[in-house]
């Protein structure tokens, strides 16, 4: 499974590399996330720099493909220029976003008629732009999953791969990351999340 990580200027690191960490620990099933941007180089919101492995249009290709989120969403969201770069397809792809990454999906139109997750900061510009937000951390509509808060980023990965490969991979892959000593109750809480939102997996 190829899988697309959108990560732009002023992006949060938490969302880009907590989705990275987990979706490569898939490697020997042949998957492959990789941070797409739209330029060579952006900066984090705190300042770390990295080079992007894949162009925005990587995306079109992707079977997955996660929005981060990021100081400079919402002007993001209003560049039609850039937005144009990003062709997304809920029928043969997953498709998530994170935290301010869901404005991108509304305006992409992913996000219509289906409730959202996003950040209490995000919210307003949320409603705004016609989500529907709900006060969750993760929520799913088919092919379609928003959520919300930094560290909800671990649902978007969990439920990328309980879609792409089923519950018991993704309890695998969480394993590798979960707390020494709290393996058991750190997986069996982010499947308890995710885990309604799983159907079949999706051919990979």
């Amino acid at each position: 499974m190829k899988i697309a990580i959108l990560t732009f200027e002023g992006f949060n690191e938490i969302d880009s590399f907590v989705a990275f960490g987990i979706l490569n620990r898939m490697k020997k099933a042949g998957w492959k996330a990789e941070i797409a941007c739209p330029a060579p180089t952006v900066t984090s919101m705190n300042g770390i720099s990295v080079t992007a492995q894949r162009p925005l249009e990587f995306a079109a290709e992707a079977d997955a493909v996660l929005v981060g989120s990021g100081v400079n969403t919402r002007s993001i969201a209003g560049d039609r220029a850039l937005l144009s770069r990003i062709r997304l397809d809920p029928a043969r792809q997953l498709v998530g976003a994170q935290c301010s990454g869901a404005l991108i999906l509304a305006r992409l139109g992913m996000l219509d008629g289906v409730p959202a997750c996003t950040d209490s900061a995000t919210k307003p510009w949320a409603v705004e732009a016609g989500v529907r937000v709900i006060d969750a951390s993760f929520v799913a509509s088919g092919n379609v999953a928003t959520a919300g808060g930094c560290m909800s980023s671990q649902y978007l990965a969990a439920w990328v791969v309980a879609r792409g490969a089923g519950l018991e991979a993704a309890a695998g892959a969480l394993r590798y990351v979960a707390p020494v000593g709290e393996r058991d109750a750190y997986v069996s809480h982010v499947l308890a999340v995710v885990g309604p939102f799983v159907t079949a997996p999706v051919a990979a």
